[in-house]
């Protein structure tokens, strides 16, 4: 006797999982006419339908998290510094050529120096472009 549906039924009702529910053998024959979720909650009150206790851990453990792309703290800081300083120096080239003391050349040459890290800091960089005021 096939009861798969009877079982997804119960599962359904009760709010359960299909592995929790449990069909007591003396009683298939109630079972098997059940047909309206009603006639399964009747069959759970009295005994004729089961629910497995949880067995194990409920919830899901966390890891130790470390953040920023799981790098380790070494690491992290000198990335960070370097997107810090990337993105500056960036800026202050595209102020550059906004404003038309460099050209486009010389930016795509720049952005290629930053990119090497070849500017310590904003007075280095300055020095290295021979520019007074930024």
């Amino acid at each position: 006797m096939n009861l798969k549906k009877k079982k997804a039924l119960a599962a359904k009702t009760l709010g359960v999982g299909k592995g929790r529910i449990v069909f007591l053998v003396p009683r298939l024959d109630e079972i098997k006419e059940a047909i309206t979720k009603q006639d399964m909650r009747d069959l759970h009150k009295e005994g004729a339908i089961l629910i497995k206790t949880i067995k194990g851990r409920k919830t899901k453990k966390k890891s130790g998290r470390r953040g920023y792309g799981k790098v380790k703290i070494i690491v992290n800081t000198r990335k960070k510094d370097y997107i810090v300083l990337t993105r500056k120096f960036r800026g202050m080239v595209k102020d550059l050529l906004n404003k038309g003391i460099i050209s486009k050349e010389n930016s795509l040459e720049l952005r290629k120096k930053i990119k090497n890290k070849q500017f310590k800091s904003k007075s280095h960089f300055n020095e290295q472009l021979k520019v007074k005021e930024y």
